[in-house]
């Protein structure tokens, strides 16, 4: 693996740079306005067609799919640069999940409809995954898709959706053959979420943000053309998106963007007329943080570099996710504990701290280790796949 970046790749940190003091407000923090901000929303719809105007939404896309065939390493560049300052725009659903299934699975019908509407920024995803009953043991999930002619009639509830409130469409695993073991008969669809049939209703978490979502579809009609793959193999190709899901660098950038917030209020902030940051106990622990990161954002770069090489990463995503979702716990935790009582101030009061924004961070982390999988499946799927352990 080669640890230095080349001399085009720096000179488009440095594009991106200026791209991004150009566009974000002067004293944009990524957390000013609310998540179901009107105003935000707006404002992330702009961004996003921007950038995908400058083709940086696709950078390492085919050229025959709207892309610029760029090195995955510039993509990650761009990523990083992204999640670091906290930017909008940047379209995890459309570009980072769906569209590398749509290349390996999807018709060639299919990719003309869906992929340039993701490169251009047009177009807004959500994933239809979890069920009430089907969380960390998806292949339970019970919504039906039965066939009818050249439909699917779709029947059951999604929830802990991501911006489904926000989003056009949904891909979606549901099962298409009930006698079939759990792990068969599931097939991967794509659904349009203004069907008649399909109601949305928020999900408020405990930081007080809608960012979630339960759908629920009662007898939805999708042409039969929308299932994504083989009939009944879906699994397989769900299971492929998690590989593309889990392998970003936006942990590293995001934890460490966290860390310099809380070193720059430790060496501004005093006690008993010293700065904290002049506490031995807060020094050795912010370094170890710096540290933590740094790991993580090596293990990302190597995702890259496989992905670059023609691999597909899935153990090593694991990796990249497992330690990431809980790096961004224990920043969040070390930054509320050097803010002492501050920390704890919401957004909103002219006493919190970095307006409030670890508060939020800190509230929202506990859905990381969560989400897309929880730590203990990535602990089996390293331990199965990576260390060739049993499953008993």
């Amino acid at each position: 693996m080669e640890f230095r970046f080349t001399p085009e790749e720096e000179a488009f940190r440095q594009e991106l740079r200026t791209f991004l003091k150009k566009e974000l407000p002067p004293d944009w923090s990524g957390g000013d306005v609310e998540v179901d901000s009107e105003e935000q929303w707006q404002f992330t719809l702009q961004m996003k067609k921007k950038l995908g105007q400058r083709g940086w939404l696709t950078m390492a896309w085919p050229k025959e799919y709207g892309g610029g065939g760029a090195s995955h390493m510039a993509q990650l560049i761009y990523a990083e640069e992204m999640a670091y300052r906290r930017a909008p725009g940047v379209d995890i659903w459309g570009v980072r999940m769906l569209a590398p299934i749509l290349m390996m699975y999807g018709t060639e019908e299919q990719r003309k409809t869906f992929l340039p509407p993701i490169a251009h920024g047009e177009i807004q995803w959500c994933q239809g995954y979890s069920e009430p009953e089907a969380g960390s043991d998806l292949a339970s999930l019970t919504t039906r898709a039965k066939i009818d002619g050249d439909d699917f009639i779709i029947n059951g509830t999604k929830v802990w959706t991501s911006m489904a409130h926000r989003a056009d469409w949904m891909f979606i695993l549901a099962r298409t053959d009930p006698e079939a073991p759990k792990h068969r008969g599931i097939s991967f669809i794509l659904v349009d979420l203004r069907t008649p049939g399909v109601t949305i209703s928020p999900i408020i978490d405990m930081a007080g943000r809608h960012h979630f979502n339960m759908e629920i579809f009662e007898d939805v009609r999708v042409p039969r053309k929308n299932l994504v793959g083989e009939l009944n193999r879906g699994w397989y190709v769900g299971a492929a998106l998690l590989d593309f899901e889990r392998s970003g660098i936006n942990y590293s950038a995001t934890a460490r963007r966290t860390l310099e917030d809380v070193v720059a209020f430790a060496k501004e902030t005093k006690h008993d007329g010293k700065p904290l940051a002049a506490n031995t106990l807060v020094r050795h622990t912010l370094a170890e943080m710096a540290i933590e990161i740094e790991t993580s954002r090596l293990t990302s770069y190597n995702v890259a570099w496989m992905q670059s090489q023609g691999k597909v990463p899935n153990k090593e995503a694991s990796v990249v996710k497992l330690f990431g979702t809980e790096l961004g716990q224990r920043v969040a935790q070390v930054g509320l504990s050097v803010m002492g009582l501050y920390g704890q101030l919401e957004p909103g009061s002219k006493w919190a701290p970095l307006k409030g924004h670890l508060e939020r961070s800190w509230l929202s982390s506990f859905s990381g280790p969560l989400a897309s999988g929880t730590s203990e499946i990535m602990r089996n799927i390293i331990a199965q796949r990576g260390l060739g352990m049993p499953r008993e």
